[in-house]
């Protein structure tokens, strides 16, 4: 994993602006006489005058470029290592100002401000993309190409004015973010999946596969996870719906939640999963680690990528074979995307209630069909009945959740599995929503409606001593 001063070393730019190869612990570095100063004297060769525009356009560019390069060739690798993060952030900006002075760049205080806060942050931090993590009502940051950067807030996607110098600069920090987690991006392996330290997650492609330059797509997480409260104040969902989800992860029914991508799958995932009791043994399973579990008693699975060599790598299926040597009293499995469908199913049917997992389907009924999918596709031969029968006797409930026209996330469909008829699974609706406009504004409008139907399972939730609302599955109770 990549240090603060190898990174550093691999940013330093050549005089063309091309990534230097990485540099070794005895890299050539200008240093005052001071032991422990980032700082260096002034260079003779004073650059000439440029002019930065009040907001940022091609000269802006140029400059901060230019004293990229020179804040680089003047920070001692060996003085760094002994500092802690404040204490390189004021000498960076301490020798930021001189460069700028030493250079003749005409800035006012504002612009003065702007460049010393983006240069800190492409030396310690992502660059450009800084503010943009560091606020928190955005989601999801979309980077296509180095001009293009767009976000999504309050699941709008809107353009932002962020932008990189060119598409060498979307690379470094690609490759440091990347580097970060011990993986590599390069025109041999063009993609990359990683996460950042506050676990975001983090999609990378870069020509000759994406054609128009590099591009970076950021899966924000919230800091504080989101609670069933904080669902129920957005109007995801009404409180008989949380009662009745809350239950059903209480008493053990295995749950999928179905969705498509963007939909928040796995935000519903991580809150129901906060309703398993603190005593229990819970092992989570993902491609790359999101959830963020309360409880204690939490062992945190995540699949490895094949090396360079194209060996190494430790799938899905086989974290879930293991996961059932570790005596688990609950498998919470981030996504099921293939053939591990079928040990998921035999390990809910065969003494680990109460599991829980997502599908990426567009309603329950597609969700099923994907499921058989899945299985076939992982080479797996079963007649189609055996295999519904699988599936029928291993899930409970289906919860469909999905994303509206303006944004907002909504549980449309809460369905319950029932068993067989013939060759069909047969399920139930419990909870529905249906839109029944839209306001002048673009605001969806709809109502949450149960549907009449009281469950099977509402038995087995009254035998472990929960009770639930009165009147909470009339058809008349809307919410």
């Amino acid at each position: 994993m990549a240090t603060l001063k190898e990174q550093i070393a691999r940013w330093n730019l050549s005089s063309k602006g091309t990534l230097a190869p990485p540099a070794s612990s005895t890299a050539t570095t200008e240093t005052q006489s001071q032991p422990h100063e980032v700082t260096a004297p002034a260079s003779p060769d004073a650059a000439p005058a440029i002019t930065v525009n009040a907001s940022p356009g091609g000269d802006y560019y140029v400059a901060k470029m230019k004293l990229h390069q020179k804040l680089l060739t003047r920070i001692d690798l060996n003085a760094i290592e002994s500092m802690t993060p404040g204490q390189l952030r004021n000498e960076l900006g301490v020798l930021l100002l001189s460069l700028i002075k030493e250079d003749d760049i005409r800035l006012n205080e504002q612009e003065r401000a702007q460049v010393v806060a983006d240069l800190k942050n492409e030396i310690m931090g992502l660059g450009p993309l800084e503010p943009l993590l560091a606020d928190p009502s955005i989601s999801e940051i979309m980077v296509n190409g180095y001009q293009k950067v767009y976000v999504e807030k309050s699941g709008c996607i809107q353009l932002t004015d962020i932008r990189f110098n060119d598409d060498v600069h979307l690379m470094k920090i690609i490759d440091k973010i990347v580097s970060h987690v011990g993986r590599r991006i390069d025109e041999s392996s063009p993609m990359a999946d990683a996460r950042l330290p506050d676990g975001s997650r983090i999609n990378a492609i870069i020509p000759p596969l994406a054609l128009d330059g590099p591009v970076l797509t950021i899966r924000r997480f919230a800091v504080v996870p989101m609670q069933m409260h904080d669902l129920i104040q957005k109007n995801t969902l009404t409180p008989a719906m949380d009662e009745l989800l809350s239950a059903l992860v209480k008493v053990k029914c295995n749950i999928i939640i179905s969705g498509g991508t963007g939909s928040g799958k796995t935000t519903l995932l991580n809150i129901l999963s906060g309703f398993i009791p603190t005593t229990e043994r819970i092992v989570t399973i993902e491609d790359t680690a999101e959830l963020q579990l309360q409880q204690d008693h939490v062992i945190r699975l995540e699949t490895r990528q094949p090396n360079i060599e194209g060996k190494g790598e430790i799938s899905m299926r086989a974290l879930v074979k293991n996961s059932l040597r570790m005596r688990p009293d609950r498998i919470v499995l981030g996504e099921v995307r293939s053939a591990e469908v079928i040990d998921m199913l035999q390990a809910m049917n065969t003494g680990h209630e109460g599991s829980l997992t997502t599908i990426h389907a567009n309603s329950p009924r597609h969700a099923l069909g994907r499921l058989e999918n899945l299985v076939g596709m992982g080479g797996i031969s079963l007649p189609s009945k055996a295999l519904r029968e699988l599936i029928s006797s291993s899930l409970q409930i289906i919860v469909q959740i999905s994303r509206i026209t303006d944004g907002s996330r909504k549980i449309t469909s809460i369905q319950e599995i029932i068993g067989m008829e013939g060759d069909v699974i047969t399920t139930q609706e419990i909870f529905s929503y249906k839109r029944t406009g839209t306001n002048p504004d673009g605001t969806v409008q709809g109502v949450f409606k149960a549907t009449g139907v009281r469950p099977n399972v509402s038995e087995k939730i009254r035998t472990y001593g929960i009770s639930l609302s009165e009147g909470m599955f009339d058809s008349d109770a809307n919410d």
